[in-house]
């Protein structure tokens, strides 16, 4: 059975290897991100290869937290409901630690952060009045052990992964599901020099790796399991010189 899933951050990278994949299952999407003419192209492509879907779109800078809450609303009202919000916008910083630069670690926040609970945020005042739905959340695997060089992004991605459990119990009989993915290392358009972390795998298997795990409601699962799932045990044990050769 089809349902009409929102996506944000769908122009590029994991967004953009879901949506194909999410439509691939007969999906209709609506796809959301700040670049117009991305999503206008990638709306056309899906389009063009799932001709019987709907797929709209809407331009969205979730660290505006007042855009926010009105496109989501608009999108579930273009799609004619909504069953899924996949709160997938993100952004990747990298600062040495006491370079004084905080604007970009306040950006990274900004998007990551609060522009995730904006979004989760309108989708679960939409799915409590409706009664039933399925918040998504992407995090990150540096929610379990934080990466050097990227310390804000890394706790961003911490705070998130603890904001969304926090919502999956406030929610638990309220008939909404919710779901945090945390992805390994995945090689995509906006990463191209990923072959130098171990364990990578490219955006479309981790794609349809995180569309199982929605279809299937998990509350919590790493893309991909093997081997992110024994490491997150583990890397937070090595000394921390073991720990910095590793990433």
């Amino acid at each position: 059975m089809s349902k009409r899933i929102i996506i944000t951050g769908a122009s590029s990278g994991i967004g953009e290897a879901l949506a194909y994949e999410l439509a691939s299952q007969g999906n209709h999407l609506a796809l959301c991100a700040r670049r117009e003419e991305e999503l206008k192209d990638l709306c056309g492509k899906l389009k063009d290869k799932y001709p019987n879907g709907e797929f709209i779109w809407e331009t969205l800078d979730v660290s505006q937290l007042d855009q926010v809450g009105p496109t989501i609303h608009k999108l579930k009202d273009r799609l004619g409901g909504l069953d899924t919000l996949v709160a997938n916008a993100g952004v990747v910083g990298v600062r040495a630690t006491g370079s004084g630069e905080l604007d970009k670690d306040q950006w990274i926040f900004n998007v990551n952060l609060m522009g995730a609970i904006a979004t989760i945020d309108a989708a679960a005042a939409i799915f409590k009045e409706q009664k039933h739905g399925h918040l998504v959340g992407i995090s990150s695997f540096s929610a379990y052990v934080g990466i050097p060089g990227s310390a804000a992004y890394s706790a961003s991605k911490a705070a998130i992964s603890n904001y969304l459990q926090a919502v999956r119990t406030e929610l638990c009989n309220r008939n909404i599901q919710v779901t945090c993915i945390h992805p390994g290392f995945i090689e995509t358009n906006l990463s191209p020099n990923m072959d130098k972390y171990p364990f990578v795998i490219k955006a479309d298997l981790a794609a349809k790796k995180m569309a199982s795990a929605i279809n299937k409601k998990k509350k919590d699962v790493t893309v991909p399991a093997w081997p992110w799932a024994i490491l997150k045990h583990v890397l937070p044990l090595l000394p921390d010189s073991a720990l910095k050769k590793v990433f």
